[in-house]
């Protein structure tokens, strides 16, 4: 994982002197998603679960931005650097010691994703790397673990961002498998659905597209064995686990909630076939996240339905978390 600096008393590759050997550091971390961008600043404790200090986040929907399907428009780029000149700032006024940025699929899908992070870090010397979507799936279960600990034994861990679908494995902190399927809730709305309430025609195409993805990479998960520990990370299944009935975020991080599939079933065939503005007034659900609710249902059910998982537990850690955890153990280790 690369560091990042922005020029403004911001460190990358080292902290501030004394910060380390103090035992604590203030961190940022900025995370370039499909549809969010995302400044975290945590205080960072040697041996202690890092604990959030400010947010700052835009919904800018760069993936929206893609031209062709593949090209980040001009006015994308625009957005993107206006918010990380924004962010820069806000990192600086909050005492950020040390920064990484990172990108995802929207970027990384876009062809000219590299030479517009070649001009960002030109012209505001921070470092925007783009992870792949195994390294999202491996630093997420990193996250999911340091959570749960030890005891969960085999962890299954699966995450429907905006762009993607990441799965992971494993027994230890780094996976067996960790796979990346272009199977995101943003993704797939835009690809696949012309209207909304969503056509009953749409909604089996592309439940049959996610299903037949998803089946073909199932060996590759199944060949470990059965996980003891099945998690789900990510908002897409936060307000699915909300809708049907888990604690309100409200109620703190230590609450168990989870998502069974018995209730998804049913509630993924009720979101297609309601309006937007009825989904907008289920529990726990942001307005702008009401168009993709459905699709990322599907894959949350087609997930669930073939790696054969009755319940996934919601884990309040995912890939921010686990950049900042792989950036504390390359600082204090």
């Amino acid at each position: 994982m690369a560091g990042s600096s922005s020029g403004k008393g911001i460190r990358a590759s080292r902290t501030v002197p004394g910060s380390v050997a103090s035992g604590a550091m203030r961190l940022g971390v900025l995370d370039v998603g499909s549809n969010t961008v995302h400044l975290l600043v945590v205080d960072a404790h040697r041996g202690a679960r890092p604990l959030p200090a400010f947010s700052h986040k835009a919904e800018l929907k760069l993936a929206a931005h893609l031209e062709d399907g593949d090209r980040l428009s001009e006015e994308g780029e625009h957005k993107l650097r206006a918010f990380v000149e924004e962010a820069l700032q806000v990192a600086e006024d909050k005492g950020v010691e040390d920064l990484v940025a990172f990108a995802t699929s929207a970027v990384r899908d876009a062809v000219n994703g590299e030479e517009i992070l070649a001009r960002i870090r030109a012209d505001h010397q921070v470092d925007i790397s783009v992870l792949s979507g195994a390294d999202e799936a491996k630093l997420t279960f990193l996250a999911v673990r340091r959570w749960f600990g030890w005891s969960s034994g085999r962890l299954l861990v699966v995450d429907i961002g905006g762009g993607s679908l990441e799965v992971a494995s494993g027994i230890d902190e780094e996976p067996d498998v960790a796979i990346s399927l272009p199977l995101g809730a943003g993704r797939l709305t835009r690809d696949w659905f012309t209207a909304d309430p969503v056509p009953p025609e749409e909604v089996r195409n592309l439940r049959r597209h996610v299903r037949a993805e998803i089946a073909r990479r199932v060996g590759e998960v199944a060949r470990y064995g059965a996980p003891d520990h099945a998690v789900a990370t990510s908002k897409t299944f936060k307000q699915l686990a909300r809708i049907a009935g888990a604690a309100p975020s409200s109620e703190g991080p230590f609450l168990k909630r989870a998502l069974d599939h018995g209730d998804l079933v049913e509630l993924t065939e009720k979101l297609a076939r309601m309006t937007p503005e009825d989904r907008a007034a289920l529990p726990g659900v942001s307005e702008r996240r009401v168009p993709q609710l459905p699709a990322g249902a599907i894959v949350a059910d087609a997930a669930m339905d073939l790696f054969g998982v009755p319940e996934l537990e919601v884990c309040p850690w995912a890939l921010r978390e686990g950049v900042i955890l792989r950036r504390l153990d390359m600082i204090t280790g």
